[in-house]
């Protein structure tokens, strides 16, 4: 590989003594001890000088690469990118890169990986993995800016600074790949939130566990679940904070409904794709009591298909209910829900039963 890659604005080059500082300014920082569980805690001075004099060399002998990544204008260090973990038969490698506080934000790693990432394939490399922390949602977003697409989940492969154990998300560019930035299959809302200035829409967050757990865990939310359990509080702390990732990798937009006038939350909502390659995806939802009764479901069940058929581009949504459910079969059906299928004994219920689901569909000349 070449010592010098120069390409989208950022240039790639060897490490230097004078780089020192830099790189401890980049890896003493919070977000990267958080996600970079490997690195000396604190990170010194001297821990910079052994990766600019050993640990640098040591990922190019080992058939890998180190690059520091550089401003062209100035050649100040912004961050690091490299090459670990080269299967040769594969052809394959693993990009990892990592940026200073002060560069963020300016895409100064999207930038980076698309580089090295082209150099790579350019030099007989066939496929690239790049593996993030489920709750990295900036590493997630660089990756799908570069072209990586969500390739699944490796189970337990990450080790934490307390000695346990938690998954990694798998990234994949192939050589043959077109270049650009891979398709969201759930992109952005426009604006960040969905409203039709009664009810908003916005995505979940870590610090909605708290109201999530207080709605999921009501006796009459709990019986229209299948199976009928009451969740726990950590399953729903971390389907909080993987809300983000789950948006990104394309398998669930989870939505907190809120009250346009107040701010306060109403209840949540999601939707998450059941065929691909089909166009078909399903949603639920639920609100607290407070806001029962005032028309919020169906604006809310609106709002998302609304989104669902526009930017996500989804051609049909399902919800499925259990028959006793009758308040949200209404709901269903003002939005403009078709009842389509009683599946008997579809659905897990308590101590072995099983529950009837009964399916609602919606097409985009439905929505009312």
């Amino acid at each position: 590989m070449s010592p010098v890659v120069e390409a989208h604005g950022v240039r790639l080059r060897p490490f230097r003594v004078e780089d020192t500082a830099d790189v401890v300014d980049g890896l003493a920082d919070p977000v990267s001890q958080r996600f970079m569980s490997g690195l000396p805690s604190p990170y010194t001075e001297v821990d910079a000088r052994w990766w600019i004099d050993a640990g640098a060399p040591a990922a190019w002998t080992g058939g890998g690469a180190a690059y520091a990544v550089a401003d062209p204008a100035t050649d100040r260090l912004l961050g690091t990118i490299g090459l670990s973990n080269p299967v040769p038969v594969r052809g394959q490698a693993e990009i990892g890169y990592w940026v200073r506080p002060a560069a963020r934000g300016r895409g100064v790693a999207t930038a980076a990986t698309r580089a090295l990432s082209e150099h790579a394939f350019g030099t007989g490399t066939a496929r690239l993995e790049l593996l993030t922390h489920p709750q990295n949602a900036s590493s997630q977003q660089v990756a799908l800016a570069s072209g990586f697409r969500y390739e699944g989940s490796r189970r337990s492969a990450g080790s934490g600074r307390d000695g346990g154990r938690h998954d990694l998300l798998a990234w994949v560019r192939l050589a043959g790949d077109p270049p650009g930035p891979t398709a969201r299959l759930l992109p952005d809302l426009p604006g960040g939130v969905l409203t039709d200035q009664v009810v908003a829409l916005r995505r979940l967050a870590p610090d909605d566990a708290e109201m999530v757990y207080r709605l999921h865990s009501r006796p009459e939310v709990v019986a229209n679940q299948a199976p009928p359990v009451p969740p726990e509080r950590a399953a729903i702390e971390r389907r909080c904070m993987l809300a983000e990732s789950g948006w990104l990798t394309g398998e669930i937009a989870r939505l907190l409904i809120t009250d346009v006038a107040t701010g306060e939350p109403a209840g949540s909502c999601g939707l998450s794709y059941t065929d691909v390659a089909g166009g078909e995806a399903s949603l639920g939802y639920a609100l607290l009591p407070d806001w029962r009764g005032r028309g919020y479901a169906t604006r809310a069940v609106r709002l998302l298909a609304g989104w669902a058929f526009g930017p996500a581009g989804i051609a049909r949504i399902t919800a499925g209910t259990v028959p006793e459910n009758t308040a949200s079969h209404r709901v269903l059906e003002r939005v403009g829900f078709h009842r389509e299928a009683l599946q008997r004994a579809r659905l897990p219920g308590l101590a072995g039963t099983r529950l009837d689901d009964l399916t609602f569909a919606l097409l985009p000349a439905d929505l009312r």
